[in-house]
């Protein structure tokens, strides 16, 4: 209670906020995350042959099958109390920006205004030769080993491919770009339900306690985040970021 009090003190008090995601936020919604010991995505598939350039140019038909079963899992599900909690955050702190690794759209159904999506979104396909974004279909609902064509794009004739980063891609310029410059400008981090294991992403608190943030991380177990943290809060982001936000902004 203590550390919660003292991190709802240094939210309230902030000026400018950063809120960086990752997979446990979601994972609560019922959206697989991918490094889980027992359920992670890739205890259960290869990377190699779902989640690379070179793995939609052998198979593409496996690779948009297999994303358009992760696409109708998403569309199946709701944003959860962590969700509508980060976007309470966006409303009530002075300027917030939302940083997330996570390729759903859930921060966005939650009410979270224009979040940077640094690993990409599995709702912005595009054309894997010219790059021109497509327009794509709701998704159906295929079992995780269907194979679906991927559809042509309308300017070139080229696949559409998920609009993710894979294994071995560079990400987007401009959100790492932008996501950089929010943390070093940024008086408060909060980091939530993300391992710290995937970069360059992981260096976003790094830069901000670089810069003389306070670094506040919600994770239900201890990750290589809880050295830089200032103050760390175990549990999970359903949980904490309510009872977080109650704290900060207390009802009259």
């Amino acid at each position: 209670m203590h550390d919660l009090r003292k991190a709802a003190e240094a939210l309230a008090a902030a000026q400018r906020v950063v809120v960086f995601t990752g997979a446990g936020i979601s994972a609560e919604s019922g959206v697989p995350t991918f490094r889980d010991a027992l359920t992670g995505l890739w205890e259960r598939f290869d990377a190699q042959t779902l989640a690379t350039p070179q793995a939609f140019e052998d198979d593409p038909e496996l690779v948009w099958g297999w994303y358009e079963w992760r696409r109708s899992l998403i569309q199946r599900v709701a944003p959860n109390p962590g969700h509508a909690a980060v976007t309470t955050i966006q409303n009530r702190a002075p300027r917030t920006v939302v940083i997330t690794q996570n390729v759903d759209d859930l921060h966005e159904r939650a009410g979270s205004r224009d979040p940077i999506h640094l690993h990409g979104s599995l709702f912005t396909p595009r054309c894997a030769g010219c790059a021109h974004p497509a327009e794509v279909p709701a998704a159906t609902e295929p079992d995780e080993g269907r194979r679906l064509a991927p559809p042509r794009c309308a300017h070139c004739f080229a696949p559409i491919r998920p609009g993710v980063v894979w294994f071995g891609e560079a990400l987007p310029e401009q959100a790492l770009e932008t996501a950089v410059q929010e943390a070093t400008a940024c008086d408060l981090l909060l980091t939530v339900g993300t391992s710290g294991l995937v970069y360059p992403a992981a260096e976003i608190p790094k830069v901000a306690t670089m810069f003389g943030a306070t670094v506040i991380q919600v994770n239900p177990q201890p990750t290589p985040l809880d050295a830089t943290a200032t103050i760390n809060l175990h549990g999970p982001a359903a949980t904490i970021l309510p009872a977080l936000t109650e704290a900060a902004w207390p009802l009259p």
